[in-house]
């Protein structure tokens, strides 16, 4: 599927931010399917009718199976600048997450140390420093209930691979479809209960605040939760 109007969430002369259907890969991976990256410049240089194609450079990731708001860059300065505020985490990422189980506190910060495993492709969630790990940290908050599925909102204040659904596992919560991360069944679209919903920071270039969100998405689960969200 091609982009529309309706996938842009915002856009300047310098970043466009899309509200990334579950499913859709970020980059060209082995499995040969088309990637946002080229999806969005497919609607750039159509949009703007650029004969040698448009400049988009990708700032940050989400997994395949997650679905919400993710900022690519129109030009190489804007890409330069805003990697740095990534590298800097001098940006904010809000994300929502429905679990089964309820965790054990209404709010609380997880920190664990994370060891990938390259033949398996997950990530390991260890309480105490692992050689070869690295520190996460994430902050959570259960935002309420509805038909026993608990939403959480998600702020991690790290990046690594995997640090939401690993450590939300290792709590005991893995999110709902996560069935690589101990969640009893996958979904059948292989997609996962992940939502990246809102990136904040000061727009490196306009130097203003900037606060985009991602709707929910409509697919007969997640809209159900926007009476939480007030």
């Amino acid at each position: 599927m091609d982009l529309s109007d309706k996938d842009v969430i915002y856009e300047d002369n310098h970043y466009i931010a899309i509200n990334k259907r579950a499913g859709d890969i970020v980059q060209v991976d082995n499995t040969g399917d088309k990637s946002l990256e080229d999806m969005v410049n497919t609607y750039l240089t159509a949009k703007y009718q650029k004969p040698n194609g448009a400049f988009v450079g990708v700032i940050h990731r989400l997994d395949r199976p997650v679905s919400g708001m993710i900022l690519f860059a129109k030009t190489s300065k804007g890409l330069d600048r805003m990697n740095r505020m990534f590298h800097d985490r001098k940006v904010s990422k809000t994300y929502l997450a429905v679990v089964r189980t309820r965790p054990p506190k209404d709010t609380d910060t997880l920190r664990n140390w994370l060891l990938r495993d390259r033949k398996k492709m997950i990530t390991k969630a260890y309480d105490r420093e692992v050689k070869g790990g690295s520190v996460a940290q994430l902050d959570y908050e259960v935002l309420g209930v509805l038909d026993g599925y608990y939403l959480l909102k998600v702020s991690p204040l790290t990046g690594r691979t995997h640090q939401i659904r690993a450590q939300l596992a290792y709590m005991g919560c893995p999110i709902v479809g996560d069935n690589k991360y101990g969640y009893p069944r996958g979904s059948l679209r292989r997609t996962i209960c992940l939502h990246s919903r809102s990136l904040e920071f000061i727009h490196p270039i306009k130097d203003e605040q900037s606060t985009l969100i991602a709707k929910l998405p409509v697919d007969g689960f997640w809209e159900r939760f926007n009476v939480l969200l007030k």
